[in-house]
């Protein structure tokens, strides 16, 4: 049993550098903090090494809440279990056909290469209508050879995935309990389980990452579990899903595509929280970490959820997940002039070993971070995680050598002109979740966070005409504290696929409490303290003929047909700006996201109020030169932790803390607010 003098809260997110970790104590309001490097290979270690940083006593912890790119990363680079597919006869090629497109836009060139091999997918006989009538009886001695032929190559994981089962899935459920017998482990995914809608290649390419990702994320768990009992640990370890939610880890390989996103949605989490509090809504998050950055949109203080994500080519995931996009450019994205000539930047990354040269742990090849540093926008001296730093002129020489030499400049001109590629990019990605989708970005606040976010984010919104700035308290540990604040979530998808003017509105009915039921249910089974349960309720709809899907919210669970109408044609007005009266609506799926709500933390103590000085001149630790679009200015650094409580700093200006460092521009100005974020107001006057 846990201590009944438990009372702490642990949130720790592994990211492709760096491992952060958040401790609240919710008796005394005690915040400690930890951010160590990653250690790939188990990603455990890097878990246990934070807790140790901040000297964490686990026998009186009362909840771990974890966020993991371990299936993220096993997708990304295919290092995946070896998994077997049984489909219906004539359909084994679906994961590979994929849609209509093409791995480069244009030309006919490019690779794919499908989860799962041909030589893995077995077919058997078996038919079911579109209206789930049986065509074919399921031919159950095919079946049980079929698994023990891909038993016999070596699965260790099998997908069932017929074509029809979202209409009645009685044959995939047969061939489930016929497999079950003869398969050595858990790792038996039916494809409706997952998504029970009529596309047959998105519900096989998730049915099938989840089967390949089981294993690995199993294991894991296991691993960084046991290793946490060792250690005094005797709670549950919550692990954080794509959609911003949390299961425990008991269950959560049991849909271990769920987690897929994982890291990056615990960010989102946060930035809703954050925003909220300080009465700011409308967001657009910007993390930029290590590796990568992942940006997302938040309105009404609700951040956005789709289940259409594409995580690369020919990838569909189709479980609802909150929507980031992600480009390879992080602190650690190399920087490289090509054989043509010109300059740039990512997607590779120094990671976090040897990481950029600034680290001091053997890296040569430039990087952003190092960029920032031969622009003196970051002090070598405070570095975290940086055990054996090098010189700014040591930097600036491989920079000059690396980067400049090719383009016959010295080191600050292409420091300055790597900062404005990462930037270009980053400013693409806030396009796709803002202009693409019909969002103005200038009607909203940038939450800028992760270890470099801060450092770039006056640039990219006065790239995109965003107004205002909200640095949290905590920039480069955010994803850890949205681990502590996230709530129990579950989300369900149910296909219908019918035009709304014949569709049975009793049948959607039915289905949303059924969802209403099951969410409530399995939240039940978690035994995580709950202040109460909450409803979202939606469906996906499109005009007949069409292919994209939009979602359409509503405020009940019994609909009725002409308010769906009205709904949808207003949302696809909304997005396209045009009507299409004279064309039928097609109702797709119905959707239910069931939120159990977790006790609300007071945040307060992020930063240690003891620290605070009575004036912004006391909280000054130096000047330095710093390069600003083309010249050198005097610029003044701040310690965070020793701002007063009310502030207000005119640009140029630096303000460090222990997990990042805040750029604030020329012509810009910053303050503080009640809850102890920054606001920084883009071109403001001096």
């Amino acid at each position: 049993m846990v201590s009944v003098t438990a009372n702490q809260i642990v949130g720790v997110d592994v990211g492709g550098t760096f491992t952060d970790l958040v401790l609240i104590n919710q008796q005394t309001k005690e915040v400690r903090l930890a951010k160590v490097p990653s250690t790939i290979d188990n990603q455990a270690f890097g878990v246990l090494n934070a807790l140790l940083e901040a000297d964490v006593d686990l026998a009186t912890v009362a909840l771990i809440i974890h966020g993991t790119t371990t299936t993220t990363n096993a997708v990304l680079e295919r290092k995946l279990s070896k998994t077997g597919l049984i489909t219906t006869r004539g359909f084994r090629d679906v994961l590979e056909l994929g849609r209509r497109t093409r791995p480069q836009a244009y030309g006919m060139k490019g690779e794919f290469v499908p989860i799962i091999s041909r030589d893995l997918r077995i077919e058997v006989t078996e038919r079911m209508d579109a209206s789930g009538a049986v065509v074919t009886s399921l031919d159950e001695a095919e079946v049980a050879d079929a698994a023990r032929k891909l038993l016999a190559v070596g699965c260790e994981s099998v997908v069932i995935h017929f074509l029809h089962p979202y209409a009645n899935p009685a044959h995939e459920q047969r061939a489930h309990e016929i497999v079950t017998d003869i398969w050595p482990n858990t790792y038996v995914t039916m494809g409706h389980t997952l998504l029970s809608e009529s596309r047959e290649f998105e519900r096989g390419v998730t049915a099938a990452v989840n089967a390949s990702v089981q294993p690995l994320l199993e294991r894991y768990i296991k691993r960084l579990t046991d290793e946490l009992g060792q250690n005094g640990y005797a709670g549950d370890v919550l692990v954080m899903n794509g959609n911003g939610g949390m299961v425990s880890s008991k269950f959560v390989a049991r849909e271990a595509a769920k987690t897929v996103m994982s890291g990056p949605a615990s960010g989102v989490m946060a930035a809703a929280y954050t925003g909220r509090a300080a009465g700011i809504e409308n967001l657009i998050t910007y993390d930029m970490g290590g590796t990568s950055t992942d940006v997302a949109l938040i309105r009404n203080a609700q951040p956005s959820v789709s289940n259409e994500i594409e995580i690369e080519y020919a990838m569909p995931i189709h479980v609802p997940m909150v929507d980031v996009r992600t480009v390879g450019a992080g602190g650690g994205s190399i920087a490289r002039v090509n054989s043509a000539g010109l300059l740039e930047v990512g997607p590779e990354s120094a990671g976090a070993n040897p990481g950029p040269i600034c680290y001091g742990n053997g890296g040569t090849r430039p990087t952003i971070s190092d960029a920032n540093l031969v622009l003196q926008r970051l002090d070598p001296g405070k570095l975290k995680s940086v055990e054996a730093g090098v010189s700014i002129n040591t930097v600036t020489d491989l920079f000059e050598s690396e980067i400049g030499k090719p383009l016959q400049l010295g080191a600050v001109e292409p420091a300055a002109a790597v900062i404005k590629v990462a930037n270009t990019k980053m400013a693409g990605a806030i396009r796709k979740v803002s202009i693409s989708l019909g969002a103005d970005p200038r009607d909203f606040s940038l939450f800028a966070f992760g270890g470099a976010g801060p450092l770039h984010a006056a640039a990219l919104a006065r790239e995109l005409g965003i107004p205002q700035i909200l640095i949290p308290c905590r920039p480069g540990i955010t994803n850890a504290l949205g681990c502590v604040v996230a709530d129990l979530r579950q989300d369900f998808v149910n296909g219908i696929n019918a035009p709304l003017d014949s569709a049975d509105m009793d049948r959607v009915h039915s289905i949303f409490a059924k969802q209403m039921t099951d969410g409530a249910a399995v939240l039940e089974r978690q035994n995580i303290p709950l202040k109460r349960i909450t409803h979202t309720f939606s469906v996906d709809m499109q005009f007949v003929g069409q292919t994209h899907l939009l979602t359409v919210p509503l405020d009940t669970a019994t609909p009725d047909r002409e308010s769906l109408r009205k709904l949808f044609e207003g949302v696809y007005y909304d997005r396209f700006r045009v009507e299409l009266a004279e064309i039928k609506a097609n109702l797709v799926n119905v959707k239910t996201s069931v939120i159990g709500e977790r006790e609300t933390l007071d945040l307060s103590k992020l930063i240690d109020p003891s620290g605070r000085k009575a004036s912004i001149s006391d909280a000054q630790t130096g000047v330095r030169n710093v390069y600003f679009d083309g010249g050198w200015q005097q610029t003044p650094i701040y310690w965070r932790d020793h701002l007063p409580e009310q502030f207000t700093i005119d640009g140029p200006a630096i303000v460090e803390q222990m997990d990042t460092t805040i750029l604030i521009e020329p012509d810009d100005q910053a303050r503080s607010d009640a809850h102890g974020n920054i606001l920084i107001t883009v071109g403001a006057p001096s």
